[in-house]
């Protein structure tokens, strides 16, 4: 009985989190859409080795960015994307660095946020002065920045992307309807049988005291 109790809390729980306070269950990749440096500060190695940190996160290496002035796009799909990912509205601390023999050289750091994907593709630049441009891609972030449908669409909008988004969303639509459907039903079947159990205790306690009273009058042994 308390296992099933544990169960329907557990249920209810699922289904308010995810109603109400969806950033607490989707997460968004970020990934590297285009970059270019300007400067490298390493004057001892031929190459720099340019990476990208979040605090608390791993470092990702760029392996492909060597020179400067140099725009070098990326498609989101290489081993070492995506940088980083968001699990709600919190912004985090990044930076682009170059590895150093003594210490590290900052290109810039910055507070990146899932609102800065303002766009309807969900990009976002960053520009440092003599330092680097960068634009990035998140688009589920768009889910936490509250971007309205109705801004108009980039002009190389997918619309195979724009449809597949719009069935996921339906599709979570019609789970949580059913999750919450199936929890109502359960906590109603599970009302009857506590019902049930009930009447039935009552029901054996007075057949239970008729015997009683009938053992003390001496009528079961006149029968």
């Amino acid at each position: 009985m308390s296992m099933s109790r544990n169960s329907l809390l557990l249920l209810f729980t699922f289904i308010f989190f995810f109603t109400y306070f969806p950033g607490l269950i989707i997460s968004a990749d970020m990934t590297l859409s285009s970059i270019e440096i300007f400067t490298t500060h390493e004057l001892l190695k031929a190459t720099p080795t340019v990476y990208f940190l979040c605090k608390g996160d791993n470092k990702t290496e760029l392996p492909d960015i060597k020179k400067p002035h140099l725009l070098y796009s990326f498609k989101g799909e290489e081993s070492w994307q995506p940088l980083t990912n968001f699990s709600g509205k919190k912004c985090k601390r990044c930076g682009i660095y170059e590895e150093d023999i003594f210490s590290d050289d900052v290109f810039d750091e910055w507070e990146l946020c899932p609102s800065d994907f303002t766009t309807p593709d969900g990009r976002y630049a960053h520009f440092k002065e003599k330092e680097f441009n960068a634009s990035f891609l998140c688009p589920e972030c768009l889910s936490f920045s509250g971007v309205s449908v109705s801004a108009p669409p980039a002009e190389n909008d997918n619309p195979n992307k724009k449809g597949m988004n719009v069935a996921v969303i339906i599709l979570l639509s019609i789970l949580g309807s059913t999750i919450l459907i199936l929890g109502m039903l359960g906590t109603y079947k599970y009302w009857q049988k506590r019902k049930r159990e009930q009447d039935q205790a009552r029901f054996l306690k007075l057949f239970e005291e008729g015997d009683d009273i009938e053992d003390e009058l001496g009528l079961g042994t006149i029968i």
